[in-house]
């Protein structure tokens, strides 16, 4: 059984992390104060501090949050039931909507690299997205899909493209027109790798 404090714990933490979210999206994180936060949370400043450090901590846990949220979709998607070739383009939609969404621009694009630094961000962004790539990548040439190529520089290359649109996605005046561009190139771009047996 599990305890009501744990449970009261939890719930805390987890309104503490939603209300983060909610304000780094609106105000960024140097507009966004911890009594904000609490407040926006209702909870006390010192029921904050008994689960994070500070503000930087809890921009993690917020970028942890909205991280996680965006992977677990892309992986659902990885692990479907349609072809390589159908899950790798429903992949990319699904990523380049993410990139449309408010809080993955702020939080992940914009302010990440900032906060927690460049190295670390890159890390954090490598094990939640390359592995992704990759796995999609071999899926694609086992099925016979696209042709033999190298997968670990392929996938590099491809992450790297992904993560440079996705800048250009939230940084530009318009996202959504870039988002249909950015969409338009990395699907031609798979299509030169494919075989020419295929469809």
């Amino acid at each position: 059984m599990r305890s009501r404090r744990l449970d009261y714990s939890e719930s805390t933490r987890s309104a503490l992390v939603d209300s983060a979210v909610a304000l780094f999206t609106k105000r960024g994180y140097a507009g966004t104060s911890l009594d904000e936060i609490a407040k926006r949370a209702r909870v006390t400043k010192g029921a904050l501090y008994h689960h994070f450090s500070g503000k930087q901590a809890l921009f993690e846990a917020a970028f942890s949050q909205v991280e996680s949220g965006v992977f677990g979709r892309l992986e659902e998607i990885m692990s479907g039931p349609e072809t390589a070739w159908e899950r790798a383009l429903r992949g990319l939609r699904a990523f380049i909507s993410a990139c449309l969404d408010p809080a993955y621009q702020r939080i992940a694009i914009h302010e990440a690299p900032v906060v927690m630094g460049w190295e670390r961000w890159r890390e954090a962004e490598d094990r939640a997205s390359f592995g992704l790539i990759r796995s999609s990548l071999e899926d694609l040439i086992e099925a016979g899909e696209v042709e033999s190529v190298p997968v670990e520089i392929t996938a590099r290359l491809l992450f790297g493209a992904l993560s440079a649109a996705a800048t250009e996605i939230a940084s530009s005046p318009d996202p959504e027109k870039v988002g249909g561009q950015v969409e338009e190139v990395i699907t031609q771009l798979l299509t030169r790798l494919r075989r020419i047996d295929q469809p």
